[in-house]
């Protein structure tokens, strides 16, 4: 009874890395790797890489313009002399 458990247990072995040799080998043909799938990887990688810096400049660039024009309101408050009475 032993002899013929390790058997069964050997024969489903040796299936089961027969099976994964198979899927290893036919990796390739499954993914349709070609001599254009490293350019479609890199220029996917770039793309994670410059959106950052595409929005640091946006928000820079709009930032301070809006900090150009609050200066400019500010600039023509404090040139206006103040009046001592309110209600003129």
């Amino acid at each position: 009874m032993k002899m013929i458990l390790k058997q069964i247990v050997l024969l489903l072995a040796g299936l089961m890395l027969t099976v994964n040799a198979h899927a290893a080998a036919d990796s390739y043909r499954f993914l349709h790797v070609t001599i254009d799938t490293p350019w479609a990887i890199f220029i996917f990688l770039l793309a994670f890489i410059m959106i950052p810096f595409v929005l640091m400049a946006m928000l820079y660039w709009h930032f301070a313009f809006k900090k150009s024009k609050e200066e400019a309101v500010s600039s023509s408050a404090v040139s206006q002399p103040p009046t001592d009475n309110p209600s003129e």
